[in-house]
């Protein structure tokens, strides 16, 4: 296929793509569109049910990501049926799982080893200081340990984070003994809970306890060729997140931060090199204090849910675009954002319930500046708050001359929404 963009024209003739995502990830739909624009095959492996013949109707590769070195081989004798020239992520948990089927195929990726340092919370801290980063005093502790031996050495304020877990789902600030062994114990009751213990991970029989860093939040999203980091945007996330949750919610770029920016820009590719990474996208989050830049985490994949839809590049190019493209070999290395400035709001819940309607949508969408007011909530459907939640209501995008004027429009936008949600399951 012949696509114009701008001025040139891109071919891919019969390329395919192997995507692996989890069936119920928002971006799985995307970046088959995405691909379905640029005249791209898509190789689908997800975490369906394998007993069911193509239940979502998407012709699927059955793959189960907590067991990786099983779900290798199915996709190594797929390869043999359908070939695919690249493979690409969308989450987490998939990362591991293409890292092993790239180094089988002999297909352009991360190194396995690099992609588990990402994935342990515990690695990634080693690997920075390994690398004379900035890191805070932290530790691990087995499940089954008695949390008040551990509070007896934690350093206060500190945060326990489960090891594996994205989206600051199971991060609890505590400050003092008392806080630590009720925080302890909550992430305990997380980490057992059947949709985490299901996944066997090792990683997941461990709390991190590190100290708090203060300061301003920032991702960074960004491309990686041959190991060098491309920031395609780094985003401010100006509600302050000091605990004793961290849930996010405002993400707007370009940052206003602009005596930090040099700084956390050079440690995230620091920390990327330290890691092994090599190729493809990366979501990094850090802090930036009196002290200097601080990474949290390093992933080896795009930025999460629907959040990517805040960014636009040369004539319109989505970041899916490019992530497709890049994977393929093009170079995207003079991307450049198509907006000012712009922004995403992931809806924050408010309280645990039962999730029943929402009004307000059309005043929302009617600010200046609103490009779209998008709720992914399903009526009837549970809804969390965090810690143990990991799912917003939905999302807010904006695009205007200034982050200032972007971040007022969906501020205002979101205090024109009204929730409903029900405490208790709805009498029929």
């Amino acid at each position: 296929m012949v696509e114009e963009q701008g001025s040139r024209k891109l071919t891919f003739p019969m390329k395919r793509i192997l995507l692996l995502a989890a069936v119920t990830g928002y971006q799985l739909r995307v970046f088959r569109e995405a691909a379905e624009r640029l005249g791209i095959g898509i190789v689908l492996g997800t975490d369906r049910c394998h007993r069911i013949e193509d239940p979502w109707g998407d012709n699927a590769t059955a793959v189960r990501f907590h067991d990786p070195y099983r779900s290798v081989k199915t996709l190594e004798t797929l390869a043999k049926v359908l070939p695919f020239d690249a493979i690409v992520a969308v989450g987490d948990q998939p990362t591991f799982l293409a890292a092993l089927t790239a180094e089988r195929l002999g297909l352009p990726y991360n190194r396995p080893s690099a992609v588990a340092a990402c994935r342990d919370k515990y690695l990634s801290r080693e690997s920075f200081r390994a690398a004379g980063l900035q890191v805070p005093e932290y530790f691990k502790v087995r499940l089954g340990e008695d949390p008040r031996q551990a509070a007896a050495r934690a350093p206060y304020p500190c945060v326990l984070k489960p090891l594996s877990l994205s989206a600051s789902r199971g991060v609890i600030r505590a400050n003092d003994e008392e806080e630590f062994t009720a925080a302890f114990r909550r992430i305990k009751a997380l980490l057992e809970t059947r949709d985490i213990a299901r996944l066997r991970e090792e990683q997941n029989r461990y709390i991190q306890v590190e100290s708090f860093i203060e300061g301003q939040e920032f991702a960074l999203e960004g491309i990686l060729t041959g190991g060098r980091l491309k920031t395609l945007a780094l985003f401010d996330k100006p509600d302050p997140l000091n605990g004793p949750f961290f849930e996010e919610t405002i993400y707007v770029t370009p940052s206003r931060a602009y005596e930090a920016q040099i700084e956390l820009m050079a440690t995230a590719e620091q920390a990327v090199r330290s890691l092994g990474l090599e190729r493809g996208p990366v979501h990094i989050e850090l802090r930036f204090n009196r002290e200097g830049a601080w990474v949290l985490e390093v992933a080896p994949r795009p930025i999460g849910g629907l959040c990517a839809k805040a960014l636009r590049f040369d004539s319109g190019m989505s970041l899916e675009e490019l992530i497709l493209r890049h994977a393929l070999g093009e170079d995207v290395s003079g991307a450049r954002p198509m907006d000012a400035a712009s922004g995403v709001m992931m809806i924050p819940v408010p309280r645990g319930g039962i999730y029943e309607d929402v009004a307000g949508v059309e005043q929302a969408s009617a600010i200046p500046g609103i490009e779209e007011v998008l709720i992914t909530a399903k009526q009837g459907q549970r809804i969390l708050p965090w810690p143990e939640g990991s799912s917003y209501l939905g999302f807010i995008f904006a695009r205007g001359e200034t982050p200032e004027a972007v971040e007022r429009a969906l501020r205002r936008s979101h205090a024109a929404l009204e929730f409903r949600i029900a405490t208790t399951l709805p009498v029929v």
